[in-house]
């Protein structure tokens, strides 16, 4: 079974920024996230959506 959702480490990781920047990234109004307690969580299906909407393609 594949992961549902990715936390804010795996984020960066995956589009190769740092750290403090993709706190930034899930901070902004658009950017799927969703908060469980102090955890910030980002649904790999609408995030893969997020990204295809937001390039330059």
């Amino acid at each position: 079974m594949e992961k549902m959702a990715m936390s804010v480490k795996e984020l960066a990781l995956t589009l190769g920024i740092s750290l403090p920047v993709a706190y930034e990234l899930v901070k902004q109004p658009e950017f799927p996230v969703i908060h469980v307690g102090a955890r910030i969580l980002i649904p790999v299906d609408e995030f893969q959506e997020w990204i295809v909407t937001n390039s330059n393609n």
